[in-house]
């Protein structure tokens, strides 16, 4: 087994020394060559992710994936585990070990309070550098979704939506989003 606490001395951890790593009750995740570790979501947060994935998976069409448990590639030294994405189809099909940026239309993080400030903060600037179109933020805490895009300087916001309103989108694919159905 990989040591947790660096995969040799002064390495960079990398995607594959995830293989090694216990599984149980964490997340893994690298940033920058550093590991990361979270708790698993609780119920609440996975109940929120499944439905909001539920409503995408109705409305995309069949040349994109809606997912979830597959990681993206952030940069070479960066490894994300989204709770939820879309994709191109056709990355599916090359396989290995996380999605390609560039196949990445839209991510979603459901934001935990252990750590609200890895999705807030170095996931937003991460995802963006990596050319991610659109990222998307919900609180349950709040019972609201961020639409994040990415434009010149990183992602701004385009919309704050809050249960018992809709979201009403084109990206990455035409959409309406009853938030009462989320939360």
């Amino acid at each position: 087994m990989t040591n947790p606490a660096r995969p040799g001395r002064g390495d960079a951890w990398t995607v594959d020394d995830l293989q090694g790593l216990p599984e149980g009750n964490q997340v893994y995740e690298i940033f920058d060559g550093s590991l990361l570790v979270s708790p698993h979501a609780d119920v609440f947060h996975g109940a929120v992710a499944n439905r909001l994935r539920r409503l995408l998976d109705r409305q995309a069409p069949a040349n994109l994936l809606v997912g979830q448990d597959i990681g993206v590639s952030a940069k070479r030294s960066s490894y994300f585990l989204p709770d939820l994405f879309v994709a191109h189809e056709s990355a599916m099909d090359r396989g290995g070990a996380a999605l390609h940026p560039g196949d990445v239309l839209l991510v979603v993080e459901v934001i935990s309070p252990s750590n609200a400030g890895r999705d807030l903060v170095l996931k937003r600037h991460e995802y963006a550098a990596a050319g991610i179109p659109l990222y998307w933020l919900v609180e349950p805490r709040k019972q609201t979704l961020t639409v994040l895009v990415n434009g010149p300087g990183g992602y701004r916001e385009q919309a704050t939506v809050a249960t018992g309103e809709t979201y009403l989108g084109e990206q990455p694919f035409p959409l309406t989003l009853p938030l009462a159905d989320i939360f």
